[in-house]
């Protein structure tokens, strides 16, 4: 019996289609419940801003497990060699060279020639192969191109080192029975075929999508390309859930654990679609960026650097050292020190900078009825600057507001509050994480207000970031 993998491209479709807007943290946690129910690959996308995609590969990579990390690359060495500096930490990953291969595509997408777009197609796979054996050439448009001319891509990319060819119905025009014709001609087109990996992308546009993906894998394709979230592709819960209930009738199977899907689809959804998050910028409880990360007194600098790091810091050696001290006087009096313990020593001891905002005083308006409201007051130099915004809730409120002070949007990573002290009257600390040009800043603020606290942790990244932005 075949083998299938559904390769997940959530992500990837969510920034073509402009469908979603995922932060930092959604994705991570999509690319943890993914890896967690089984399925063969989990494709994002790839580098566009060095900085802050490079970042975000790595986080990705560091989290996948189970399943093969899929990054597209550009034709040429420098896209190639940082994809694969930023995804090569993954257990497994797979670099994907894409072109348009239908006549109109590639004059108007690719601007080259039939006979140029092959060489460098080949030229871009056996780069990518000289850093992995595991290297995907995806021919975007397949459908509406000449069988004779894509099996000639074909044949020169699997001489260069592709091990898998994926195949689209871009249009989504055909239906199930066309499509599996298509497959059996390629197959007889371009016989190398059968020695390697044929994938599949379908969309929906007839809504026979899921259909074509499986008259495809009938005709001799094993990985289905799918989404986790309806975004006019294949569905990944259809499509294996089709497969398990007819694994006899079609000879295949999948690894992707059914048992699981439905409660994976509903976390997914919730990341996706839920008003909360998306009218939001504060999205309650986080989980832990390095997870079950347990440091003692006996570690050494290097040791706790390296989780530092893993969080999503790069700290200058003089920041490094400081941490290092501060956390050596933390764990001298504690047996463990959690991931978020780290954070907090992270935004207290590193990067401490000359004030350039300070909270000069706050209004906060919040009730069942209405939305919360804030007016925030901050100094910028001695210049008083004022705003006022609505939000889900009074942290919400706040965070846009000193945003529309500041008159810029960070991408707010991470976001925690914990009781330093006990009692009514009990301090309570707050830790902010921004990211800014690919790098994450870390504040911290302490107040018997969980709501000033939070305001001051904010403002206390703000500062490292405009520092940084003015030296």
């Amino acid at each position: 019996m075949r083998d299938i993998r559904v390769s997940d491209i959530t992500m990837r479709e969510a920034i073509a289609s402009k469908a979603l807007s995922l932060s930092f943290k959604e994705k991570l946690e999509i690319v943890k419940i993914l890896d967690r129910i089984g399925v063969g690959s989990i494709e994002v996308e790839g580098i566009e801003s060095s900085k802050v995609d490079s970042l975000r590969i790595k986080s990705i990579a560091s989290l996948v497990k189970n399943s093969t990390l899929a990054v597209p690359v550009k034709m040429d060495g420098d896209s190639i060699q940082a994809v694969w500096n930023a995804a090569k930490g993954a257990k497994h990953v797979r670099l994907q060279v894409e072109a348009a291969v239908s006549p109109s595509c590639m004059e108007y997408i690719q601007r080259k020639k039939a006979d140029t777009l092959i060489a460098d197609a080949a030229e871009a796979v056996a780069k990518c192969a000289q850093l992995t054996d595991d290297v995907e050439f995806v021919a975007i448009d397949a459908t509406r191109t000449d069988v004779a001319y894509l099996a000639r891509v074909i044949d020169a990319v699997v001489a260069a080192g592709a091990k898998t060819v994926t195949v689209c119905d871009a249009a989504g025009s055909m239906l199930p029975e066309e499509f599996a014709q298509f497959i059996a001609d390629l197959y007889e087109a371009a016989p190398q075929l059968k020695d390697i990996d044929l994938g599949i992308s379908c969309c929906n546009n007839l809504n026979m999508a899921d259909a074509c993906a499986v008259a495809g894998v009938m005709a001799g394709a094993s990985i289905v390309k799918a989404t986790s979230y309806p975004m006019g592709v294949v569905a990944l819960d259809n499509v294996a859930r089709i497969l398990a209930a007819k694994a006899d009738a079609l000879g295949a199977q999948s690894k992707v654990r059914v048992t699981e899907l439905k409660r994976a689809m509903n976390q997914i959804s919730r990341l996706c679609c839920d008003d909360r998050s998306k009218a939001s910028l504060f999205t309650g409880a986080v989980s832990e960026a390095v997870e079950g990360v347990v440091l003692t007194a006996g570690d050494d600098q290097a040791t706790v650097m390296q989780y530092v790091e893993r969080l999503g810091y790069s700290l200058s050696d003089e920041d490094a050292e400081a941490v290092f001290e501060a956390f050596k006087k933390i764990a001298a009096s504690k047996e463990r020190v959690s991931a978020t313990e780290l954070d907090a020593i992270v935004a207290s001891a590193a990067l401490q900078v000359p004030p350039t905002y300070t909270l000069d005083g706050y209004v906060i308006n919040s009730g069942l009825s209405f939305k919360a409201t804030s007016h925030i007051s901050l100094r910028k130099n001695g210049e008083l600057i004022e705003a006022v915004s609505l939000g889900d809730g009074p942290i919400d409120s706040s965070f846009k507001s000193i945003e529309s002070v500041v008159g810029k949007h960070y991408e707010l990573d991470d976001f925690s509050i914990q009781a330093v002290t006990e009692g009514r009257e009990a301090m309570g600390e707050s830790v902010v994480k921004l990211i800014a040009d690919g790098k994450v800043y870390s504040g911290r603020g302490i107040s018997t207000d969980i709501v000033e606290s939070s305001i001051r942790a904010y403002i206390n990244a703000l500062n490292k970031i405009a520092y940084e932005e003015q030296n």
